[in-house]
Order: C-alpha cells, then structure tokens, then sequence
C-alpha cells in the first residue's frame, strides 16, 4: 500500500475496527462472567502486601502474611483469610496464582471450604483438573441463581464437603455435577443437556 494520505486513513480506519471488534469480544466474554472480579484498584493494596511473600508459598503462608487484607466484593468486603485456604497442601506458585483464586471472592470462599475439607481427609492437594472443573460448576450455579442469595453454591459445596469426610477423598467432578443438576431441577431451573451441568 503506497504511503499517502488514503493509504494511511485506510490503516488507521483498519486499526480502529479491529479494536473495536477487540472491545466487543471482550465484552461478550465480560457477559459470561457469573461474578464480577475484584477490580484491579481493589486489589492494589493486596498485591503490595504480597509482594513481601517469598513463593512458592502454601495457602497457610499467605493467610500468615495478608490474611486480614480486605479486597472489596460486591456483597461487602472479604479478607485474604476468608478466600484462601489455609492449609500446607495447596501451593501457589506466583502472586496471579493467588490473584487469580481470589478475584471472584463467592467461588473463593466456597473452593476454600471444599479445599481445607480435602486436606482434612486426605492430606493431599486438590488436584488442578478437578479444582476447575469443582469452580466451574460453582460458577455455573451462580450463573443459574443470581438473585437467589448463591443457595446453590451454599448447597452444592456442603455436599461437596459432606461426601469428602464421609468417604476420606472428595467426590469426583461428574458427581458433583450430577448432584447440582439435580439441585438445579428441584428448584426449578432448566438445565439444558447441551451445558456444563447438563450431564
């Protein structure tokens, strides 16, 4: 393309769509989200504050460290302890690791309780596959019953907690599905087959 004037309004047109359609898919992707994340100016003073620990770090060494850091959510603020759990057997080996956990304070409090149920158990770290698929069922579930106070959610991880003490391991992540699909239909939620709990 000649450098001249229409040759540059051109790229400059060319530039402009491609971000636009840059915005637009972030924001469908934005759409998707169940719980808004903990914004970046939210978790300044957090990050700060674990700058100062050495990683990889467990769950109980960064509650030793910024454990009653507050990271303001949207129902109220929640401290660092209330979102990590606070066991050895769960490593984190940077600080977005432990950003990335607590950024979504209502999934966070719930995998934090699942997660301190399993080290109880079993001593052993929860493994990573089973982590995602427990939070995306967590946030499919928040998804379904925004406006209902995150029952699900509550309801989904007693389960959760319950059958890892009863059996000495955590359910297996098709269980759990299972289990809140179920909870989805017996309040009266359509659960198409086609979906994450739709098994």
């Amino acid at each position: 393309m000649p450098d001249d004037k229409r040759g540059r309004e051109k790229q400059a047109r060319d530039a402009d769509r491609r971000q636009r359609a840059r915005d637009v898919l972030a924001q469908l992707e934005r759409g998707e989200e169940t719980e808004p994340p903990v914004s970046d100016t939210g978790l300044e003073s957090f990050e700060s504050e674990l700058d100062a620990v050495e990683f990889p770090a467990t769950g109980a060494e960064i509650v030793a460290a910024v454990g009653d850091v507050e990271l303001p959510a949207e129902e109220g603020p929640a401290t660092v302890d209330a979102l990590v759990p606070e066991t050895d057997t769960e490593t984190y080996e940077s600080p977005d690791d432990v950003r990335l956990r607590v950024q979504r304070p209502t999934i966070a409090a719930a995998m934090k309780r699942i997660v301190e149920a399993n080290a109880e158990a079993t001593q052993d770290p929860l493994g990573a596959s089973q982590w995602e698929a427990y939070e995306k069922t967590l946030r499919a579930l928040k998804s379904i019953d925004a406006d209902d106070e995150d029952e699900g959610i509550t309801v989904i991880t007693d389960w959760i907690v319950e059958q890892t003490h009863e059996n000495d391991k955590p359910p297996g992540s098709r269980s759990v599905r299972r289990e809140a699909a179920e909870f989805c239909r017996e309040s009266g939620y359509e659960v198409r087959s086609d979906e994450w709990l739709g098994i």
